[in-house]
């Protein structure tokens, strides 16, 4: 649709290499030194060290010129990647791609914060909104230089015939988070006990802690239903007739692993701190790894493109972690409209108008469209349908003041000590486990987040938006789990339930905890090791024995029917290691799919199967090893007919998948990496941007590798740790990272795909941060200058 001019990659990148200026050719490998370049927005020189991975060292002589550095680094190798994010948060993509966007832009526009931007700048220390506003003025300062030199333009602006817009760092906090969260759950919920099946949601999605579940007064769940999502059902930019786009903005956030050893239980007598954060993978890599030193900074490691500054990594003095925790931040609110006038709800015994707002929506090729977004008391109005004098609003923390998150990652890389940290984590709204670990040998972990306050409710299902439920404020980290050097010598985090046994019940932040399986592995190797080594946690971090394959295989029939004895044959001897060279690993998932589909065919009833069409697997182990009678009058014969078919079933997918010749399967065969531009649903994109794929991978969602299967039919890698790092506390040059598929979307770079196949083959990089080990692994250099 939007291939509007023919392209060839060839052609188009000779011009590139012959008429880019020295400095830039140097971004992608070329020689030692590239002559300064003077930019816009920079307080004195700097120099930005690339060294052979394609990590940039910024050196600074002051912590703004730092972060400045760093947004014109992440500009140079992600500029499209953060432009496009950047015009689908402000509601920008309409003006530059068409009318098939103007929906997309308006729900965008209903996500913006609609208080005082200048009240929410200045919620940040002075020192912060510095370094805020340095970080924009790097991005801007690349974008100046390839609109000046179009020569230098990433590849999409040229297919596409646009133009990278300019930031401003009042459109960081504008711009807020307006993703589904777990409010389908709630639908969900609301639609079961509709008809008498609420108890079937622990089948989806069991609750931890253990909670009852209750209809909340006044809700009508009859009337609950998927229209109640409103725009929170519009789905992926429409860049293709067949492939919507996912929203940039989107997280796929399924889980990460971090472990913290303290020197007790380390065979060097230092920390070390490992985390690898699990993210979506498929389209472009969601971290950029960066160095900022200057005088009083010195931080490296992983951030978010188009977030300035580093999630996680090390300083100087201490090294930080994260994953993520659970807090429900968002709820849906059912508001009753006034049977004459729309424009009113019931709310606190009376009638309240919706706050509109009209924005007017720039449209390529026509006129501008305005659209008209409410605002009830709980936040933006989601669905609004007269007809049936009904329309929801969703409260979210990230509405509220402070709700953005921005300026968090560069207080965290400002403090010195974790009595900083604790200064800098009133600034961090969302939900997060975060590790520490500094050179005096202290060790920490604090959830750091906003919980919202609810006059009552628990936010498991959607409430009537009349005021009985409404959100009277939040609590920030102060009011969450903490630890400081624990006794044992370590501690963990897999989004498992981590609240304390004794943990008030009316303080429960969410009960959406992650089936406890990568937890428990990590728990049984760090306990088994009073000697860990940096080896250790790379090791760790790639292990692919798999629990629910392990409780599975103490179930194999010691009589198989004929079709199914193959596999069990197979199975049998298997170590439970879900590895890419392991043909056992594959039938065992193939039968793992088949099973969890006849166990929902056997205890799910006909009313409630277009609502519970998941099995959480520990529901299903649990149903395999103590069968009920939900499975029917004999239930441990039906449990042991329904393994004998799902693995006689398997065995002939297998063979139609993977070959006659059971010895010659590979799970990875099935587990591919395959990793596309995100618009290449565009001809031109696809050609110009090649797949980066040929590597299998082990790991599934349940392993300790977190490489997760998509969400099917195929068998491909849908998410896991893009990027890890295994930190030597006090030792920096020790310190290890990978970054899927490298720093760089440009494919004529050097750093477009260089981290793929370490990455897939577990062989991880070297993390260089001392100043001798930097310029030792040193590929270029460039100053830049201010203007």
């Amino acid at each position: 649709m939007l291939n509007r001019r023919s392209f060839l990659l060839g052609s188009t990148a000779a011009f590139v290499a012959s008429s880019a200026p020295a400095a830039t050719l140097l971004n992608w490998g070329g020689a030692a030194i590239a002559r300064p370049q003077r930019v816009q927005g920079l307080g004195a020189p700097i120099t930005i060290v690339d060294d052979v991975f394609g990590t940039p060292h910024v050196r600074a002589t002051s912590i703004p010129d730092a972060f400045f550095g760093q947004g014109y680094v992440v500009a140079r190798d992600r500029l499209f990647q953060i432009d496009l994010a950047h015009r689908s948060d402000l509601g920008r993509l309409a003006e530059v791609f068409g009318p098939r966007f103007v929906e997309h832009d308006a729900n965008a526009r209903l996500f913006h914060y609609r208080g005082d931007l200048d009240a929410e700048l200045r919620r940040a220390p002075p020192n912060v909104l510095a370094c805020a506003r340095a970080y924009v003025a790097g991005i801007n300062a690349r974008i100046d230089e390839v609109i000046a030199n179009p020569a230098l333009l990433p590849l999409e602006y040229r297919i596409l015939g646009i133009a990278p817009i300019t930031w401003d760092v009042r459109d960081l906090v504008l711009a807020r988070d307006g993703s589904i969260g777990n409010v389908d759950d709630e639908i969900r919920r609301a639609q079961l006990a509709a008809i008498g099946l609420l108890e079937l949601d622990a089948i989806v999605a069991p609750l931890r802690p253990a909670w009852t579940m209750r209809v909340p007064e006044g809700l009508d769940v009859a009337g609950v239903g998927p229209a109640d999502l409103g725009v929170l059902r519009l789905g992926g930019l429409p860049f293709g007739p067949d492939q919507p786009v996912p929203d940039p903005a989107e997280g796929a956030n399924a889980g990460s692993n971090a472990w913290t050893v303290a020197p007790s239980r380390t065979a060097t007598g230092r920390t070390i701190l490992a985390n690898d954060p699990h993210l979506g993978i498929g389209g472009f890599g969601p971290r950029h790894v960066a160095h900022l030193s200057a005088p009083g900074l010195d931080v490296i490691g992983a951030g978010a493109p188009g977030l300035p500054g580093i999630m996680q990594g090390h300083t100087d003095r201490f090294a930080f972690g994260r994953t993520n925790f659970h807090i429900d931040q968002n709820d849906l609110f059912v508001l009753e409209l006034h049977p004459d006038d729309p424009e009113l709800y019931r709310h606190k015994g009376g009638w309240k108008r919706f706050e509109r707002v009209e924005e007017l929506i720039p449209i390529m090729g026509t006129a501008p469209e305005r659209v008209a977004l409410r605002y009830a008391e709980q936040g933006p109005v989601i669905s609004h349908d007269p007809a049936r004098r009904r329309a929801t609003a969703l409260a979210a923390i990230s509405m509220q003041p402070g709700g953005h998150g921005v300026f968090a990652m560069i207080a965290i890389n400002l403090a010195k000590d974790w009595a900083g940290l604790r200064k800098a984590f009133p600034l961090h709204p969302s939900p997060t486990n975060f590790h520490y670990a500094d050179v005096k040998g202290n060790t920490g972990w604090q959830v750091i987040g906003f919980a919202p306050v609810r006059k009552q409710g628990d936010g498991l299902l959607p409430v009537p938006g009349d005021g009985r439920y409404d959100w009277t404020g939040t609590r920030d980290f102060a009011s969450l789990p903490s630890e400081y050097n624990p006794a044992k010598g370590w501690f963990a985090s897999a989004n498992q339930n981590n609240l304390p046994a004794d943990w008030p019940r009316d303080r429960i932040p969410a009960f959406s905890f992650r089936d406890p399986y990568r937890y428990e592995r990590i728990a049984d190797v760090l306990a088994s090791q009073d000697k860990h080594r940096l080896a250790d946690s790379v090791a760790l971090q790639h292990d692919t024995l798999s629990t629910p394959a392990r409780q599975f295989l103490a179930l194999l029939p010691q009589h198989p029917s004929d079709a199914a004895r193959p596999a069990v044959d197979m199975l049998r001897g298997w170590d439970a290691r879900i590895a890419v060279d392991s043909g056992a690993a594959a039938l065992f998932e193939m039968t793992w799919r088949d099973i969890s589909k006849r166990m929902l065919a056997a205890i799910v009833p006909a009313r409630a199967k277009p609502l519970v069409k998941v099995i959480a697997p520990s529901v299903l182990l649990d149903l395999l090893v103590h069968p009920d009678k939900r499975l029917g009058a004999d239930p441990q014969a039906a449990r042991d007919a329904m393994l004998d078919a799902a693995l006689a079933s398997a065995w002939t997918s297998a063979r139609e998948r993977l070959g006659a010749d059971p010895a010659a399967w590979r799970y990875g065969s099935l587990h591919q990496i395959r990793i596309r531009h995100p618009l290449s649903a565009i001809p031109a994109i696809a050609a110009a941007f090649p797949a980066i794929e040929g590597e299998g991978s082990g790991g599934d969602g349940y392993t300790v590798m977190a490489r997760w299967l998509g969400s099917g039919p195929g068998w491909g890698v849908g998410g896991g740790a893009s990027y890890l790092q295994v930190i030597d506390v006090g030792a920096w040059d020790n310190s290890l990272m990978l970054n899927l598929p490298g720093q760089s979307i440009d494919p004529r770079s050097p750093h477009y795909r260089d981290q793929y196949w370490p990455w897939a083959a577990g062989v991880m990089q070297p993390m260089p941060f001392s100043r001798a080990a930097v310029d030792a692994k040193a590929a270029a250099r460039t100053t830049l200058q201010p203007l």
